[in-house]
């Protein structure tokens, strides 16, 4: 009976956790999708467009580490639960806004609530498993936010052929509001870090010298996924449904990647894990900048890209999570920073590119900055 109490918490836990992800992955990545269709109703250039996701990652990048101090000393369950209920309501300002400048303020808003959310729900998952078993379970997590990009995101470019782009953000308010009642449920009661870890603080310094790896990740994946949509529309004259089933695709690979990468994580090590596959990543990104308008061949790089990628990030939350158990949520509120850092940068820089180069130069950029990646976790030591 015990036994079996304790797997139906776990289960709680992880489809709380992935649930959770899930929604706040589809208000990120269908962004991408919806682009074209925000900048031709507001009359705006595609680049300006982006700038939806270029404020909401810089107040993610801002608030984050404020919340993840908060939550190692106040706990997690709270600014979870506070963070979903504004974030519907932030959707709800996004469907309803009869302006630019009001769009863009709800996207600020927006980017607010979900630093409360994503790296406190990684944390909080840290938190509760066992440190044999914390790859998986990352994963898993990681799992629900990736499956978004092949189910979250593609449904929500479908929803707005049939009722328009806003309909996308009510439904994701809706969402929201009832996830804040189950996550505060769930977390009723949670332990902290498992008490055979070896509990050893790392200074700020150290930590966001970690996260620099994450940030330049980001700028690798996010510069060429937030144009993904704009290149593959108007470069490789894609309909609808073939984006969306680009999208999936790269969807589809981002979630095998984070889980397998969480099962080997657990045998042979996170470090190992994600140095090779940011190395891998650096070959791929180069592959795609040759060979993104190789027809039908466009799907499966796709996958590859996203399969090593977020292999890559999965591997490397875990290994952040196993170096730093008593400051966890700092070190994951500051890796999420850092994502953010970077999907900012990211989205500014493809959008410089696009307009100065061409959309198909942009994959070999990136893969540059997969490299100085690559290189800086090769050189870190615990």
């Amino acid at each position: 009976m015990v036994d079996i109490r304790i797997s139906l918490k776990e289960a709680s836990y992880l489809l709380t956790g992935w649930f959770t992800l899930f929604i706040i992955g589809t208000d990120l990545f269908v962004i991408s999708p919806l682009l074209p269709f925000i900048a031709q109703e507001y009359e705006i250039t595609p680049a300006v467009a982006g700038w939806l996701v270029t404020v909401f990652s810089l107040m993610y990048a801002i608030s984050a580490p404020l919340f993840g101090w908060l939550s190692d000393r106040k706990g997690r369950r709270l600014l979870i639960v506070c963070g979903l209920f504004s974030f519907g309501i932030a959707n709800f300002l996004t469907a309803i806004s009869q302006s630019f400048a009001m769009l863009i303020t709800s996207r600020i808003f927006a980017g607010l609530s979900v630093a409360s959310i994503t790296p406190l729900v990684y944390a909080i998952i840290g938190d509760t498993a066992l440190p044999e078993r914390r790859g998986v379970w990352l994963s898993i997590v990681v799992s629900g936010h990736l499956t978004a990009l092949w189910a979250g995101a593609p449904l929500g470019t479908l929803l707005e052929q049939f009722l328009g782009w806003r309909s996308v953000f009510i439904s994701l308010a809706v969402i929201a509001a009832l996830l804040s009642i189950l996550n505060f449920r769930v977390w009723a009661s949670t332990n902290q870090a498992h008490p055979a870890e070896a509990q050893v603080k790392g200074s700020a310094l150290k930590i966001i010298s970690a996260v620099s790896v994450t940030a330049f990740w980001a700028i690798a994946m996010y510069a060429l996924y937030v144009f993904l949509g704009t290149g593959l529309v108007l470069d490789n004259h894609f309909s609808s449904s073939e984006l969306a089933a680009s999208i999936t695709a790269y969807g589809i690979g981002a979630v095998a990647g984070s889980l397998f990468s969480g099962r080997v994580t657990d045998k042979i090590g996170a470090r190992k894990v994600s140095i090779f596959s940011t190395v891998m990543l650096v070959g791929i990104l180069a592959l795609l900048g040759f060979f993104l308008s190789a027809g039908t061949w466009v799907y499966f790089l796709l996958f590859l890209w996203a399969l090593i990628g977020y292999a890559s990030f999965t591997s490397y939350q875990a290994r952040l999570a196993e170096e730093f158990p008593e400051t966890r949520g700092m070190a994951l509120a500051l890796n999420n920073t850092a994502l953010y850092i970077g999907i900012t940068l990211g989205s500014m820089m493809g959008g410089f590119i696009i307009t100065k180069w061409g959309f198909f130069t942009l994959p070999l950029i990136c893969s540059g900055a997969a490299l100085i990646s690559s290189l800086i976790s090769a050189k870190r030591k615990m």
